[in-house]
């Protein structure tokens, strides 16, 4: 499979960008995970309804990044292709050749 460039410029290795909402909801159940395994272990005592308020917690404030993240994107791109707008022409002699 052939590995893309990304466009965030120069030194970026993510295929995809950087997601920060993913990274939280990725936590989150890691979290509840780990909480289980030391249950499972024997090192401590987890209630059976901890999962629900950290997994669907996690889900919320990973919606709220997300969203965040969205218009923050959205607002860069905005302002990046309304300043592409106001710069000079490729060519302002008018001599393009017709093909």
């Amino acid at each position: 499979m052939p590995r893309h460039e990304s466009t965030q410029g120069p030194g970026r290795a993510f295929l995809h960008g950087f997601r920060p909402a993913r990274m939280i909801a990725g936590l989150c159940v890691l979290a509840t995970a780990l909480l289980y395994g030391g249950d499972a272990g024997g090192a401590w005592h987890t209630p059976w309804w901890v999962a629900f308020p950290l997994v669907f917690g996690g889900l919320l404030v990973a919606g709220a990044v997300a969203a965040l993240h969205y218009g923050i994107r959205r607002r860069r791109a905005a302002i990046s292709a309304s300043r592409e707008n106001r710069e000079a022409p490729a060519s302002t002699s008018g001599s393009q050749a017709i093909r």
